[in-house]
C-alpha cells in the first residue's frame, strides 16, 4: 500500500524582516510537515530567533507570508494562533502545583471543568510527571521543571509548538537525556515542532530536518545525515559538527594543496579547474596510515585530547596553518597507541572529500 505526501502544516513564503536599514530575515521560504521536528539551526545573529517570533505573532514580517494550513496567519495575533510558544525560560508560577500549572492555560480558555481534568491527566501520563501532579516548581529538579512547561505548552494541543532554545538551561548530561525525552515526546503527541538552537548537536539528534541560517539567509534545508555529510558551503561544513580544510587550487579529479599535495575527490559542477578552492574532511573519515587511500599527508602529533569513547588528535601537516584534527575510536587507540611528537601519516578516501569554492 502506497504512502500519499506528508501534508505541508507550516508554510515560510519569501518572509523578509527588516528593522530599519538593517535586515533580519533576508527572503526565506521553507515547507514544514506534520508531526515533523524541525530545527532551524545557525549562529548568534542568524535570523532564527526572529523568525521563531514571527511565526508565534510576537513579530510582523515586512515582506512574505506565514501560512498554517494554507491560511495566511499575518493578521492574526499571537493568543489565536494555534501555535505556542515554549521559551528557554520555564516561567512556571511558583504558587501552583505541577496539576495547575498545566491546567492554567486551559482554564484561561473557559474549558469545562471534567475536560480540564482529562487533558491535564492525559499530558501527565505523557510526560510522566503523574506522581509529581500535587508538587510546587521548586520542588523539582530542573529536568522534571523542563517538562511541565512542555506538558503546558503541548495540553493546549497546538497545531505546530514551538521552542526557543527549550534545553539551553539544562546542564550537558540531563540536556542530552532531555533530547531523547522531547523527541519521543513530539512522536507520541504527534504535533509539528520547530525548534532554534545554536547548538548543532542538539539539532542533529533531535531534527527530523534542519535549516542552516547565516545572516539572514537559508543556506541548507536537509535531514541530518545530508547536512553532516553533503553540506552545500563551507560555512555549513564548518558549523555543523568539525572539518578539517586545505586551501588549494581546484583540479580535473580534486585539489592541489599551496605545498603542493594532490588531493583526489569530486569537483562540484561550477567549480572550474584552477579556480581557489577548499578540500574538506571530516576527523573520523582520517586515518593512521594510508595503506589503500586516495589521499594521504604526513604530520606530526602535537596533541592528544581523551575523549573517553575516542580519542582527538591535533596533527600538524603542511596542508594548513592549523593542525588537522583526527577522531580514533578507544579501540582503535588501543590496537595503535599513539605519542605526543610521533611522526604519522594520514589517509582517506576521495569519496570522503568535500570540495568547494574558496
Amino acid at each position: 500500500m502506497s504512502v500519499g505526501p506528508v501534508p505541508i502544516v507550516l508554510s515560510i513564503d519569501n518572509v523578509v524582516k527588516r528593522y530599519g536599514s538593517a535586515t533580519a530575515v533576508a527572503g526565506i521560504s521553507l515547507d514544514i510537515r506534520e508531526n515533523e521536528f524541525f530545527a532551524l539551526l545557525g549562529p548568534s545573529g542568524c535570523g532564527k530567533t526572529t523568525l521563531l517570533r514571527m511565526l508565534a505573532g510576537f513579530e510582523t514580517p515586512t515582506a512574505g507570508r506565514i501560512l498554517i494550513d494554507g491560511v495566511d496567519v499575518a493578521p492574526v495575533p499571537p493568543n489565536r494562533r494555534p501555535v505556542n510558544l515554549m521559551f528557554q525560560s520555564y516561567a512556571l508560577f511558583p504558587h501552583m502545583s505541577v496539576r495547575a500549572n498545566i491546567a492554567y492555560g486551559l482554564e484561561m480558555e473557559g474549558l469545562k471543568r471534567a475536560e480540564i481534568k482529562a487533558r491535564v491527566d492525559a499530558i501527565l501520563e505523557t510526560t510522566h510527571l503523574a506522581p509529581l501532579a500535587d508538587r510546587r516548581p521548586e520542588q523539582l529538579s530542573g529536568g522534571q521543571r523542563q517538562r511541565v512547561a512542555l506538558a503546558r505548552a503541548l495540553v493546549k494541543r497546538p497545531r505546530v509548538l514551538l521552542l526557543d532554545e527549550p534545553l539551553g538551561a539544562l546542564d550537558k548530561k540531563l540536556r542530552e537525556a532531555m533530547q531523547i525525552e522531547l523527541k519521543r515526546l513530539q512522536h507520541e503527541v504527534g504535533i509539528t515542532f520547530v525548534m532554534v538552537t545554536h547548538d548543532q548537536e542538539e539539532a542533529l539528534v533531535m531534527a527530523d530536518r534542519m535549516a542552516v541560517l547565516k545572516d539572514g539567509r537559508l543556506l541548507q534545508c536537509d535531514g541530518p545525515h545530508a547536512i553532516y555529510e553533503q553540506p552545500a558551503d563551507r560555512f555549513v561544513a564548518d558549523f555543523i559538527g568539525v572539518m578539517n580544510f586545505a586551501d588549494g587550487t581546484a583540479a580535473v579529479d580534486g585539489l592541489t594543496a599551496k605545498d603542493g599535495t594532490a588531493i583526489r575527490g569530486e569537483r562540484p559542477a561550477g567549480l572550474a579547474p584552477g579556480a581557489a578552492a577548499v578540500a574538506a574532511v571530516r576527523p573520523e573519515r582520517l586515518k593512521l596510515g594510508a595503506e589503500g587511500a586516495d589521499n594521504r599527508a604526513a604530520g606530526r602529533i602535537e596533541a592528544v585530547a581523551y575523549h573517553g569513547l575516542d580519542l582527538q588528535l591535533h596533527v600538524r601537516t603542511a596542508l594548513s596553518p592549523k593542525p588537522f584534527l583526527v577522531r580514533l575510536t578507544a579501540d582503535a587507540a588501543d590496537r595503535r597507541p599513539v605519542a605526543i611528537g610521533e611522526d604519522v601519516v594520514l589517509g582517506w578516501s576521495a569519496a570522503d572529500t568535500r570540495l568547494f569554492p574558496a
